[in-house]
């Protein structure tokens, strides 16, 4: 028979504890976890560490003064004069960087070249192409199958070929198109890349259109790929039977874009067309100009009668130009080109009698803004390419040896000091030596009690009254740290 006091001992002795899972479970880390977080830690101490070191390293890259009387030869004369000759190198490098970007801030040329543009079309299946329709009879569905095929075609002509030539909006240069592609050649950049967008509106009601179609668009994407993005020419077909009128509209291509400026505001700046940070910065010249910036607050300004008329107010903040001039800019119109879709036999195959050439093209010549010819050999200039990484590199690894060089020949030049200075008066040099240990020994030990002068058997130290050693800020320090640490251990 169990005894209740049993009981109550057996209770009494110590068990397993079971946790709550859900704490387990919150202590519980992946092994793998541990290994990344352990690993990440270690990277950023090592990056540290790197940091550190490239911190405590010397940068000096001067002789110290006084090695070109002990060294042999000229060696130290020619490194100097090859210093020289490299800060000179550096700052001119360094002024023509900042005087080259500042003309390609401040001059903003535009170039434009004429892109000659093709626009035909060719139709298949019509009423007037099938061999055996009668013409008397009459059929709902006779124009059923009916297509045309538009296509678009644009080049670049070379400087120089036709540059006066105007645009033309009529079909009175059919005769000379061939003559016209041999001539126009693609150069540069191809037809889809000078345009943000290509859209072509058809003149005729969604209803009257027998696929419902009354546009086509295409527009550049954000992150082009060759595939999507560069053609010489634009191709779609559709359903018709009949003649369509209808307009292409090309956005030409603009970077950094450029807007179309409110009355006001072009003739405050003399131009109609310009991009957001040249409508800044003719802001800032027009007020600077006109000494309208306030001296008690440089970041505002007063509106003259020109000013006041485009922003409505008698001040301004210049932070808040952009929010101001929004209203002032609107996105440039496109280039509307007009075309009518003929599927007509006179058009698609006129007779050999008339002499006209099958589907034949209306020609039209636009302005399109083209690079600047000078921007890739600014910027190779400016930012050199990846290519020059691994001679920067180099370079780099030889000023840090050159600064471990000059290191070592700094303390080359204090032994060499050391031991020229022992050899000519070694007595002295002795207990001057000894004298300086000891000293450095009392400061490290904070038991220093004199004031600098070594082994303190000078005369200055024998004078006082005014204008002595004893006189000075430092002794008066020192007696008082004395008396206060004698003070302290009474």
């Amino acid at each position: 028979m169990i005894k209740r006091a049993d009981l109550d001992q057996m209770f009494r002795q110590p068990g397993l504890m079971v946790q709550n899972p859900q704490h387990v479970q919150q202590h519980y880390q992946h092994p793998q976890a541990s290994q990344m977080h352990q690993s990440q830690q270690r990277l950023e101490q090592e990056k540290r560490e790197k940091m550190r070191r490239q911190a405590s390293m010397p940068t000096d890259k001067n002789i110290p003064d006084g090695v070109d009387e002990i060294a042999i030869g000229d060696g130290v004369a020619r490194y100097r004069q090859l210093r020289d000759v490299e800060r000179q190198l550096d700052a001119t490098m360094m002024r023509k960087k900042l005087e080259l970007a500042e003309s390609i801030h401040h001059s903003k040329t535009r170039r434009y070249g004429t892109m000659r543009i093709w626009i035909s079309n060719t139709a298949e299946n019509q009423p007037w192409q099938s061999s055996d329709m009668d013409a008397d009879a009459f059929e709902f569905d006779s124009g059923a199958n009916s297509t045309y095929t538009v296509t678009i075609q644009g080049r670049l002509l070379d400087d120089g070929a036709d540059d006066g030539l105007p645009e033309s909006d009529s079909e009175d240069e059919a005769d000379d198109a061939d003559d016209q592609k041999e001539k126009a050649k693609p150069v540069e950049k191809v037809f889809s890349q000078y345009f943000t967008s290509i859209v072509c509106d058809f003149d005729r009601s969604k209803s009257l259109q027998p696929d419902n179609f009354t546009q086509i668009e295409w527009k550049r994407p954000e992150n082009p790929t060759p595939k999507d993005s560069l053609f010489s020419e634009l191709s779609f077909t559709r359903k018709a039977d009949e003649n369509i009128p209808m307009v292409v509209n090309l956005t030409r291509y603009h970077n950094p874009e450029r807007f179309r400026l409110s009355e006001p505001l072009a003739q405050l700046l003399d131009t109609d067309e310009e991009d957001r940070a040249g409508v800044i910065m003719g802001i800032w010249e027009y007020a600077r100009a006109r000494h309208l910036q306030q001296d008690e607050d440089e970041r505002k300004f007063n509106c003259d009668a020109n000013l006041r008329v485009l922003f409505g107010q008698d001040t301004f903040y210049f932070p808040s130009i952009p929010q101001l001039i929004k209203p002032h800019m609107t996105s440039l119109p496109p280039v509307s080109l007009p075309y009518t879709v003929r599927v007509d036999k006179e058009y698609i195959s006129p007779s050999a009698d008339s002499g006209l050439e099958p589907s034949r093209p209306t020609v039209y010549d636009i302005q399109i803004p083209l690079s600047d010819p000078l921007t890739p050999l600014t910027k190779s200039i400016l930012q050199p390419p990846a290519s020059r990484f691994a001679t920067l590199q180099s370079l780099q690894t030889l000023d840090e040896q050159l600064v471990l060089v000059i290191a070592a020949i700094s303390q080359s030049k204090a032994r060499h000091a050391f031991y020229s200075s022992m050899s000519n008066d070694p007595v002295s040099f002795i207990k001057r030596w000894l004298s300086s240990q000891k000293r450095d020994l009392e400061v490290l030990l904070g038991e220093a009690m004199r004031g600098g002068g070594e082994d303190a058997s000078g005369e200055e130290w024998k004078k006082g009254g005014e204008g002595s050693v004893w006189d000075s800020e430092t002794a008066r320090e020192s007696v008082g740290l004395w008396l206060a640490r004698q003070g302290k251990g009474h």
